[in-house]
């Protein structure tokens, strides 16, 4: 393997929401202010035909999962980016952006049940039709750390305040 070699994925699943256009997801999955619905969005999740439907087994316990995906709908990327929140433009790899160098996604999701193949999840920020390539377990021993510096997003929340977003963009 060489530094700049291709890693090729194969999709678990091609995950179903009520997303058609980017600018009707929420920036965040949990900040749902400004949306159509202004709640949090319900999705599913179908399991690709070439898994076997164990690989699901044991997952019904949890509450939430982590979704990494690709940004299936991402038009390139450029090294610094305009963040919706506001401020000055900032470098790519300190944002949440869509458009990196790797469009490759990573979304904490509720888990609302298991039903055969059928994850059916509740909370996302994801388009229609995204490819979700892994699901983790989302464990809050090892994943939460509330005390945690965010850099510059530290700055913007204590002038706008913590759950401050956007809604949704008009079309262009």
């Amino acid at each position: 393997m060489t530094p700049d070699a291709p890693i090729t994925f194969r999709p678990i699943g091609i995950l179903s929401s009520p997303y058609a256009r980017r600018i009707d997801a929420p920036h965040q999955g949990t900040v749902v202010e400004g949306t159509a619905s202004g709640d949090f969005a319900l999705a599913t999740l179908e399991l690709a035909a070439w898994l076997d439907q164990t690989v699901l087994q044991d997952l019904g316990g949890f509450e939430r999962l982590w979704l990494i995906y690709a940004f299936h709908r991402s038009e390139g990327w450029t090294s610094r980016v305009k963040p919706p929140r506001g401020g000055p433009k900032r470098g790519v790899l300190a944002t949440r952006s869509p458009h990196r160098p790797n469009a490759i996604g990573l979304s904490a999701v509720e888990l609302v049940k298991v039903e055969g193949r059928t994850l059916h999840l509740r909370g996302v920020d994801l388009l229609d039709g995204t490819p979700v390539l892994d699901i983790k377990p989302y464990i809050p021993y090892a994943d939460a750390f509330p005390a945690a510096k965010a850099g510059w997003v530290d700055e913007l929340d204590a002038r706008l305040g913590r759950n401050f977003a956007p809604g949704p963009r008009r079309p262009r």
